[in-house]
């Protein structure tokens, strides 16, 4: 596959993002996918700016390869991280959970390439006003905080609406993805459950685990109630807040049973009460490998399916003359 016009505004080698993460997407994550050809980014999440900052020097001193750093802005660190990233001229910055367009001319006055994720072709339209390079639209089967609107629905609309570069993600997770998510409009992919179960991925072996166990129907969405509808994997906590919500427990209740959750299982290894936030995807994942073995596998996968796609077209073609 040859590069496209993704590859050649990210400088990267192949159409694959890896997603950015809190506590899960870290500098040494990163620097394996962005050595491998991908682009790795660390997940600011809402983080300090000084732990931010340690992974950023670890993927610089692992790799001068391209790499962005993920912001969620209604993090209460967002604008030390914002500064930090202008600081040291992080090449490709990611955002969620908000609008960047009041950041866009510093990031631009330093070349930082910006590429906001969004769950809506509403929300993509008016980005691209504010001049974003690129935009991720991240369907409903992704982990973690989510939209309504499924990825095979979404990417379609929005790369038909917009005329920067469209990356597609929510429950991709090979290069049968990788493959649908061109056929559907979009320039790359991202992808952040299967990079869970990356060698160089440090978030605990029991959370691998359970992306590893489960099976198609194991993630659930909790908290709709709460406006902040999160992706995870079914366990006591999940049980917790869907009886909280039909109790009719307060959002603030409820947002405050999930703090420092992520951490938890991140970190200390809780299955049980931790969040373990992962996409529908989760079911595809079989293995640990390393993180560039998955980045060449998708794209080899790829490349195979859109080859025989090729030719059967041209047989079809032959065929109906």
């Amino acid at each position: 596959m040859q590069k496209n016009e993704l590859c050649r505004l990210l400088n990267i080698e192949f159409p694959i993002l890896q997603g950015g993460m809190a506590w899960v997407a870290t500098g040494e994550l990163a620097a394996a996918v962005s050595l491998a050809g991908g682009l790795g980014i660390i997940g600011a999440g809402q983080s300090p700016a000084d732990l931010i900052e340690r992974e950023i020097n670890k993927i610089q001193n692992l790799t001068d390869k391209p790499f962005g750093v993920n912001i969620m802005l209604l993090s209460p660190y967002a604008e030390d991280i914002i500064e930090l990233v202008l600081d040291k001229e992080v090449p490709i910055v990611t955002t969620g959970a908000g609008n960047p367009g009041k950041y866009m001319d510093n990031f631009k006055r330093k070349g930082i390439k910006v590429i906001p994720v969004v769950a809506s072709v509403a929300l993509a339209r008016r980005l691209e006003k504010q001049g974003v390079d690129a935009i991720i639209a991240e369907g409903m089967e992704s982990g973690g905080h989510v939209g309504d609107i499924t990825t095979m629905v979404l990417v379609p609309q929005v790369a038909q609406a917009v005329k920067v570069p469209v990356i597609a993600a929510g429950g991709i997770a090979d290069g049968r993805g990788l493959a649908a998510a061109l056929a559907l409009g979009a320039k790359g992919v991202q992808m952040g459950t299967r990079f869970i179960c990356a060698e160089e991925c440090t978030v605990h072996q029991n959370y691998k685990d359970m992306v590893l166990k489960a099976k198609d129907r194991d993630t659930v969405i909790t908290g709709r109630t709460t406006g902040h509808p999160v992706r995870i994997i079914k366990n006591k906590l999940s049980r917790l807040i869907d009886q909280m919500e039909a109790q009719g427990t307060t959002k603030e209740e409820i947002e405050n049973m999930g703090v420092g959750r992520l951490r938890a299982v991140v970190k200390e290894g809780d299955t049980a009460m931790g969040s373990v936030m992962a996409g529908q995807s989760s079911a595809m994942v079989e293995t640990i490998e390393p993180a560039g073995d998955i980045v060449r596998q998708v794209m080899a996968q790829a490349c195979e399916i859109m080859n025989n796609h090729w030719e059967l077209n041209q047989s079809c073609c032959r065929e109906n003359k």
